[in-house]
């Protein structure tokens, strides 16, 4: 079987704008802040192609050279991307104790943009780049910090004065005609479909602070929602001037609550529609957004957030009672009631430190109300 290998500025481009991923135009483990040159300029209503990494391969305790880890599982030096070559190489040294993992592209100014405004983006196009990709667990991370994975772990060690970090599993996954498949014992597969989405996309943060990569939050950032899908929708409230938006931790495949740490990590070349909605215009739409808040064909998702997960789940309970009250004027004491019998409230993830829950509101039940 051939496969496509999409190189930097090689392959199908199908945006208005096309940034990749280089040592200009990333920051690995830190979001972009205020003060940050602007890797990329568009307008409202344009389109941009980011070619995105996955960190997987490139990470301290991989041996920060993904040509030499994944030929460990075979994978030739010519189907590795160049640009994860380039920035594993090429990058200062990281604390890996302390920056996130995550290699982020951006930030992108969005011409007009400004505090109060909204982005709207559309998922039109997301690509494997390559035909396999990882997924990892680290000990002390994941939900069942501690029990899995087991100890003592031969291969990959993050820290060996730590027994309870002593030895990280990453198992390479083989990605293809929307398949992955993991090795499993006896030589079989197990095999899983596949659903490409960006685990990362935000603005850039008020304040000035300059904030890990791991931590979803208002802005939005690394939030591991799984629907996120070509045909999705994202809504993101504007922090600062010029909005900053950017992009990461790319995946082929999740499950709703991603338990070991990651998923199947892996990189995506990802087009997006960029719309600005001016503040009047957002409120019009959307009511009073001042967080995530998406879309797909079927459902409106509102989106929770904290370090605790019952106070995630409590929040996406609020934020979905926001949503019926502003935009279907719906009293909260009947909303809370449909909620209950109607909506879904799903584990986004358990890992990022601070946690996701989201709601499904179904559309087609208030078709009548528009």
């Amino acid at each position: 079987m051939t496969f496509t290998v999409l190189q930097p500025h090689q392959g199908p481009i199908a945006g208005d704008h096309y940034l990749p991923s280089t040592l200009d135009t990333v920051s690995w483990g830190w979001l972009p802040t205020e003060g940050d040159a602007s890797a990329a300029q568009m307008r409202s209503g344009e389109t941009i192609t980011i070619d995105t990494l996955s960190h997987e391969g490139l990470l301290e305790d991989q041996g920060r050279d993904p040509r030499a880890f994944f030929g460990g599982f075979g994978v030739a030096p010519d189907a590795v991307l160049r640009d994860a070559a380039d920035i594993a190489a090429g990058h200062p040294v990281r604390d890996a104790a302390v920056d996130g993992p995550h290699v982020i592209t951006g930030p992108i100014t969005v011409s007009g943009s400004r505090p109060g405004d909204v982005l709207r983006l559309d998922f039109l196009e997301l690509a494997p780049r390559v035909p396999y990709g990882v997924i990892s667990s680290r000990h002390g991370y994941g939900s069942l910090p501690g029990e899995l994975p087991p100890l003592p772990y031969p291969g990959f060690v993050s820290d060996a004065s730590d027994p309870e970090k002593a030895g990280a599993v990453c198992l390479f996954c083989r990605a293809a005609d929307g398949v992955g498949r993991l090795e499993g014992s006896g030589g079989r597969e197990l095999r899983f479909p596949l659903g490409p989405f960006l685990g990362i996309t935000g603005v850039m943060p008020g304040g000035g602070a300059r904030l890990n990569s791991v931590p979803p939050g208002p802005f939005g950032g690394n939030m591991d929602i799984k629907d996120l899908v070509v045909g999705a929708r994202l809504y993101l409230p504007v922090q600062v001037e010029g909005a900053g938006l950017f992009v990461g931790d790319p995946h082929f495949a999740q499950g709703h609550g991603e338990v070991a740490l990651t998923a199947l990590e892996a990189s995506l070349r990802a087009t997006v529609r960029v719309t600005l909605l001016p503040e009047q215009e957002s409120r019009r739409l959307l009511g009073q957004l001042s967080r995530p808040f998406a879309e797909t064909q079927e459902y409106w998702t509102a989106v929770g957030l904290d370090r605790d997960l019952d106070e995630a789940f409590r929040a996406a309970v609020r934020e979905a009672l926001r949503v019926l009250a502003d935009m279907y004027d719906v009293p909260g004491d009947v909303g809370y009631a449909y909620l209950s019998a109607a909506a879904d409230f799903v584990v986004t993830q358990v890992v990022d430190d601070v946690k996701g829950v989201h709601c499904l509101i179904r559309k087609a039940d208030f078709a009548a109300w528009v």
